[in-house]
């Protein structure tokens, strides 16, 4: 158990059983902000008592700015699912509640996080899904989940916003490319049309993604390329490019045009496969060269593009098209408690080693260790299946899938 996970425990611990909004929401969320999460100087994130305007004035229990974060408290014996009477008469549930003050704040003040909490229960809603579920985090299982509240006080969070804004842009362009090239292959596509169409967009999006990241080493060398064909040979030239980034330099024509032979070997298998790609009208090439070629990839995490080109595709072209990637926020949901929290808090304790040979060993130990993990595989299948259920709320999690392989650090 790391230092984080025993104050988590420590403060449940405390706060078992007893909470009152008026007397100790204060104290509650000072403690918290400072013995768990991790704020040196709460006072200088925190608002208490924010007045805002609606037919009448009103206040906000707590306002963290930096993170865009509202918190709504009740007290202990209160239901966070149970509409309660308000100042001015009305019935709400502290998440309408809250949702009511947001409204009113000048609109670059308004959350992105709103937490309700009664001392027992933590809510917190992500107001990008406001429509979607709450994370709920219980007090009785705080030392296990305590980290889901770590948002509200990550002031990385702005920047982490601003790249999923951006991957989303990516995802609803990376779908109308899809939706474009789809009729290419006929009136009733089969099951291997959708693979291939799959595959085709995959290394579409790498592409883009790569000229972007200067992986290419040359601006727009993508771009330029593509732009010499016309639609009715702009399938060969796709093609073309997609042999010659299979090829390593010494293993390519030795009369290969200059445009291709400035492209580098990609490894990795993305390119070995040959598949068809179908005919390309005008306006499909117009919209992967001005939309595809002409966003800006490397502002993307790419850990992210399978899931956001998920989302821009519907359930049944899912479905045909064998299509399935694991958000981010999942993958984490289930990773970080098991074993990255972990190594955060070993880091983060060597980062504070005032002595130089000290902090330098501790951080070579992490490193070690870092080396010799392992993860997934039959040791702890068993671990991650009860664990994703739990955390996921999905049924049949597919053990086979995790005990047919070892992910080595």
């Amino acid at each position: 158990m790391n230092k984080e996970q025993k104050a988590a425990q420590a403060f449940a611990r405390k706060w078992a059983g007893h909470g009152e909004e008026k007397q100790e929401s204060q104290i509650f969320w000072m403690e918290l902000l400072q013995k768990v999460l991790g704020v040196e100087h709460p006072t200088d994130l925190v608002k208490f008592e924010e007045r805002v305007r609606l037919s009448h004035t009103s206040f906000i229990d707590i306002m963290i700015p930096s993170t865009h974060t509202m918190i709504e408290q009740k007290s202990y014996k209160k239901e966070l699912d149970e509409p309660i009477k308000q100042s001015d008469g009305t019935l709400l549930k502290p998440f309408e509640q809250a949702k009511r003050y947001s409204a009113a704040l000048p609109y670059s003040e308004r959350p992105r996080w709103i937490v309700i909490c009664n001392f027992r229960q933590f809510d917190l809603y992500d107001m990008e899904r406001p429509n979607d579920a709450p994370t709920r985090v219980e007090l009785a299982d705080f030392q296990k989940d305590y980290a889901c509240l770590k948002v509200i006080v990550d002031r990385q969070s702005t920047r982490i916003q601003k790249e999923m804004d951006l991957s989303r842009e990516a995802g609803t362009l990376v779908g109308k490319i899809y939706d474009a090239l789809l009729p290419a292959y006929g009136p009733e596509p089969t099951a291997q049309d959708y693979q291939d169409l799959n595959k085709l967009i995959v290394r579409l999006v790498f592409c883009f993604y790569a000229e972007d990241a200067d992986l290419f080493g040359k601006k727009d060398m993508f771009h330029d390329y593509l732009a010499s064909f016309m639609p009715e040979h702009f399938r060969t030239g796709l093609m073309e490019l997609f042999k010659v980034l299979d090829q390593k330099p010494e293993e390519r024509d030795r009369f290969l045009e200059d445009r291709l032979k400035a492209f580098p070997y990609v490894n990795g298998s993305l390119f070995t496969e040959t598949i068809p790609v179908p005919p390309i009208n005008e306006a499909t090439r117009r919209l992967i060269l001005e939309d595809g070629c002409g966003f800006d990839w490397s502002q993307i995490s790419p850990t992210i593009f399978g899931a956001i080109f998920e989302s821009s595709l519907n359930p049944e072209t899912r479905r045909r098209g064998g299509m399935h990637y694991t958000s981010i926020e999942n993958i984490h949901k289930v990773i970080d408690p098991l074993f990255l929290d972990d190594y955060r808090a070993q880091f983060q304790d060597a980062m504070q080693e005032k002595q130089t040979k000290k902090r330098i060993e501790k951080l070579r130990n992490l490193q070690e260790g870092l080396g010799r993990g392992r993860y997934f595989d039959k040791m702890t299948t068993a671990m991650i299946r009860s664990e994703a259920r739990e955390r996921l709320g999905i049924k049949g999690f597919s053990a086979e899938r995790l005990e047919s392989r070892e992910v080595a650090a």
